[in-house]
């Protein structure tokens, strides 16, 4: 019988794109970029779990203001340092008491004759360096001798008069909760995937954000030095011509104009983290004017915030978050069929392949800049209207 689910052959995913893991090919690509592990708030005097690209660390701020994140697992006895002390020099474990500054060195073992002596200089906490910007900590968890430069925005870097740049770390844009159930790659492609907001936030669902979002776009694409970037062109019902351009920045970075088409160019970067294989969450910054601005952000599905509806509500009216998370922890690539309008998708996968390749031959993926004058990150994302006349 043709097309019966029975002749249907054992699913696969392309465990190579997805699986974030050390060790695994993009695990090992995305350890060669700095990633966001946290709000400048979130490292304070008290330990803080977080799990990145599928480690489980510490985060924390000694009594000097530096952020530290560490092993978990104290190098003595191996009791988790989640129940250590955060002091002035670093953060003290609670069973023998030995105290690690935040880069892992051994400053302090009170049970071992004369503090350690020479001993404690013989070990190391493993630990990762760490940065703050744009109101966001960002971690570097790849190769010592690899480590880029961490990268500068020109959208948080050329404020205007009032403008001032604010964090979120509430998944702005996965269109749920804070840790989506499913891989990272799931959302990130969605980016490139323009044909999903006439049918999933239009047509099926109501109109999510506004109504010429709900326009057929005319799309183009093309590789630029950072990623992958789309060209939407809507022609309005008063006769202007909107001109949406969103773009992929690798490795995790999702630069999206506003949905309600405020004009002008994108104000928000979005960071698509990995939490492990099949979990990520996403880090927000964007230019305001005012502190707090960027949870007015969210769309409302049926006339209601995501937390709020029912779950035949989300059936009726579903979102980013139903689609993706319904293609399963990760999805199976082996049953996809991929037509004309995935070329976005079927471009960025490419690019991402090109970098395994590129670190594998012992060259640097792009985007990991080693002098200042390259570690400048411009965009073009944004909406554009346009006059008839202007044509």
């Amino acid at each position: 019988m043709e097309g019966s689910a029975y002749l249907l052959p054992e699913p696969t995913h392309d465990a190579t794109m997805t699986e974030v893991e050390r060790g695994t090919p993009m695990g090992e690509l995305l350890r060669r970029y700095w990633h966001p592990v946290g709000l400048t708030a979130d490292a304070g005097p008290t330990p803080k779990k977080v799990t990145i690209l599928g480690e489980e660390l510490i985060l924390f701020r000694d009594g000097q203001g530096r952020v530290g994140l560490i092993y978990p697992r104290c190098c003595h006895r191996g009791t988790t340092l989640y129940y250590g002390k955060v002091e002035d020099d670093g953060i003290r474990c609670c069973y023998h008491g030995w105290q690690f500054d935040v880069e892992g060195r051994c400053l302090d073992m009170p049970v071992e004759p004369e503090g350690g002596g020479n001993f404690k200089r013989k070990v190391r906490q493993p630990w990762y360096p760490v940065e703050e910007r744009y109101g966001l900590i960002f971690a570097y968890m790849g190769p010592p001798d690899k480590k880029p430069l961490l990268p500068r925005y020109a959208i948080f870097e050329e404020l205007e008069e009032g403008e001032l740049v604010d964090a979120d770390d509430s998944s702005l844009g996965s269109g749920g909760d804070v840790v989506a159930p499913c891989n990272w790659l799931q959302h990130f492609e969605n980016v490139m995937d323009p044909f999903h907001v006439v049918v999933l936030h239009d047509g099926f669902s109501g109109t999510q954000f506004v109504e010429p979002m709900g326009i057929m776009p005319e799309v183009t694409y093309e590789n630029f030095e950072h990623g992958v970037r789309s060209f939407q062109v809507r022609t309005l019902d008063d006769g202007r011509t909107l001109r949406r351009i969103t773009e992929t920045v690798l490795p995790t970075l999702r630069i999206v104009a506003s949905p309600v088409l405020t004009p002008g160019r994108c104000g928000f970067i979005g960071w698509t983290l990995p939490v492990d294989s099949t979990h990520y969450r996403i880090y927000t910054a964007a230019r305001v004017t005012k502190k707090g601005a960027l949870v007015k952000n969210r769309s409302k599905p049926g006339g209601k915030l995501w937390f709020d509806m029912t779950e035949e509500e989300h059936q009726k009216y579903p979102g980013d978050w139903e689609a993706q998370v319904g293609q399963g922890p990760i999805s199976y690539h082996s049953e996809e069929h991929l037509g004309v309008s995935d070329k976005g998708i079927i471009m960025l996968r490419k690019m991402f392949n090109e970098q395994l390749a590129a670190i594998t031959a012992g060259e640097d993926p792009i985007n990991t800049a080693r002098t200042e004058d390259e570690n400048y990150v411009t965009s073009q994302s944004g909406n554009w209207f346009e006059d008839v006349a202007a044509e």
